[in-house]
């Protein structure tokens, strides 16, 4: 069900992108934004786990160094039936998780200390398995794409603003549609509405990814209620510990690190707790 949902979602993005290039400039505005986002997040997709891993003061242990985290990343890659990523640590008290990298075969896992020391093992394992889950759905591909989309509906809706800022309207239409009030309309949806609705369904298509990852790792560890037992840790943890990272990679930790406050579902990267929580204990035991 995830899956469609996210396929469906990925649809809307496309048709929002078409909608607003075709209003303001056609098929060549469509093309211009498009190539720009494509080359800003094919660096991105290709770079993003250094970045990110760099970001979140993440430092590379071997099996000498945390013998028993080794242990559990190799057995929930070998369940998962991918390629052991490789392991990183974050010296935090907050307990989280999160995995990147563009494909199995260049993939991370990075926990904080706090997960390691709240966590039972069992419990340490399904939360490796949901994010080995992400690499093997491969949901940073995913990510990229939706990013991509509602990237280049950005742009338009920015140069549509500077257009009508600089008097032009519709993107170089003839003057009976450029003065018009269905125009200004129009451009105003473009420059307001389309952005906020690409985030809106990106932010979805997060969400999904989320449910997607926790019934795959679900699956593969055989431990449904030891990952919603996790969760509710991690939740709880967070929320009194809350991580000082970038808000651009909060959507990759497995619980929102940066605070317990929320301004609604919708504008959140991650699903209800509860729900997740519910979901998975409505699995049955592999």
């Amino acid at each position: 069900m995830s899956m469609f949902k996210t396929v469906t979602l990925m649809l809307v993005l496309s048709g929002l992108l078409l909608v607003a290039g075709a209003f303001f400039g056609g098929i060549p505005g469509i093309i211009m934004a498009l190539v720009f986002s494509l080359l800003l997040n094919f660096v991105t997709y290709w770079f993003s786990d250094k970045l990110v891993l760099s970001m979140s003061h993440a430092h590379e242990v071997s099996e000498n160094d945390d013998r028993e985290l080794h242990q559990i990343v190799s057995e929930q890659a070998t369940l998962a039936r991918i390629p052991k990523p490789k392991v990183y640590v974050i010296q935090s008290d907050s307990p989280n998780a999160f995995a990147t990298g563009r494909s199995p075969k260049h993939a991370a896992v990075a926990v904080t200390t706090g997960i390691q020391r709240l966590l039972t093992r069992q419990e340490l394992g399904g939360v490796i398995a949901h994010e080995l889950a992400h690499v093997g759905n491969r949901d940073t591909l995913i990510m990229t794409v939706a990013a991509t989309m509602a990237g280049a509906i950005a742009m338009i809706a920015t140069i549509a603003q500077w257009s009508m800022f600089f008097g032009g309207m519709g993107g170089g239409r003839d003057d009976r549609r450029g003065g018009s009030p269905v125009a200004l309309i129009g451009l105003l949806v473009v420059i307001i509405v389309m952005p906020l609705v690409a985030t809106l369904v990106r932010l979805a298509i997060s969400r999904a990814r989320e449910y997607q990852a926790d019934a795959t790792g679900a699956r593969t560890s055989g431990q449904p209620f030891a990952l919603a037992d996790a969760l509710e840790k991690l939740e709880a943890g967070a929320h009194q510990r809350p991580m000082k990272v970038n808000e651009g990679t909060a959507h990759l930790f497995i619980v929102n690190p940066l605070s317990a406050k929320s301004v609604g579902n919708m504008f959140s990267t991650h699903p209800p707790i509860a729900e997740r929580a519910k979901r998975l204990r409505a699995m049955r035991s592999f």
